[in-house]
């Protein structure tokens, strides 16, 4: 088993290595990739081959957790902006002795979000910061800025709006972004660029709004510039999928950018998930592509 100097420096070389991987692929990996990652010219595995925990021979504790929503357990957010994951079932020690000892030594793991299979979202680093043996839960933080912000049950107000702001950008945002690229093929769904960092999960309807949920029919995969005109109604979307461009912006003279990157792309059609139930919800277009023709 590795020094706990070199457990943590693994660690991190491995999360360094996981943010640039997963910047390249849309913000989610499958199961083959992350059970063969490539790090420092070897290859490790990032998840159990079949159980939610994976703990690793040489490290000192835990490295990875799956949350799966339709899995056997009852993982979810809970108010104050933490995260419960449930004990494996069947013990309190077993795969749970190293996950309490990620606690005990403050050593950073990633939560693998399952949102269909073989397809999961790396949330990294998270740190379990309680263990609870009255529910058999731990109590995990996904953001290193609330690792210290108050035990459970003793945050204040302030505390708790900016836990639940934090959570809600690390973990719902994550997820948003790598189930919207998933269904696009990791591809902008008006100019088809495939760079998946150049790449946004854009709202149809503003996650600000009640309405604005986190779902696939709400989001658009749209290139950085596409979703900047798309934000500030230079572009918009027609229910029928339609692509269209502000009429000043058509009659502007510029450099090749405009004429390529959005002129050009006035009249065209949007490139849509192949499965129906992903393809954008034709009433919030409506309700967008409304205010854009105000503008």
């Amino acid at each position: 088993m590795l020094e706990l100097a070199a457990d943590l420096a693994l660690r991190q070389e491995i999360m360094t290595a996981l943010a640039s991987r997963t910047a390249e692929s849309g913000g989610f990996l499958t199961r083959a990739e992350l059970s063969s990652f490539s790090v420092g010219g070897q290859t490790r595995r990032l998840i159990d081959s079949s159980k939610g925990i994976w703990n690793p021979r040489d490290l000192n504790a835990t490295l990875s957790i799956v949350s799966s929503p339709d899995g056997p357990y009852d993982d979810r957010d809970v108010e104050g902006g933490l995260f419960r994951y449930d004990y494996r079932a069947g013990t309190v020690q077993g795969d749970n002795t190293k996950l309490r000892r990620a606690m005990q030594l403050q050593l950073p793991l990633i939560l693998l979000r399952k949102f269909e299979t073989g397809a999961y979202i790396p949330i990294f680093p998270v740190y379990v910061v309680d263990d609870d043996a009255t529910r058999q839960q731990f109590v995990v933080a996904v953001d290193e800025a609330l690792r210290f912000i108050g035990a459970r049950g003793e945050l204040s107000e302030v505390e708790r709006r900016y836990a639940e702001t934090i959570t809600r950008h690390r973990l719902h945002q994550a997820m948003f972004r790598g189930m919207v690229l998933h269904a696009y093929e990791v591809k902008c769904a008006v100019c088809r660029l495939r760079h998946g960092d150049l790449l946004d999960a854009a709202h149809i309807t503003a996650d600000s709004e009640e309405t604005g949920l986190a779902v696939v029919t709400n989001g658009l995969s749209l290139c950085k510039i596409h979703h900047a005109a798309y934000d500030r109604n230079l572009m918009g979307i027609s229910p029928n999928y339609e692509v269209k461009i502000n009429q000043g912006l058509l009659e502007e003279i510029d450099g090749p950018m405009l004429k390529h990157g959005l002129q050009e792309m006035h009249g065209t059609h949007l490139m849509v998930p192949s499965d129906f139930r992903e393809r954008p919800d034709r009433d919030r277009l409506q309700a967008r592509f409304d205010v854009f023709l105000a503008c």
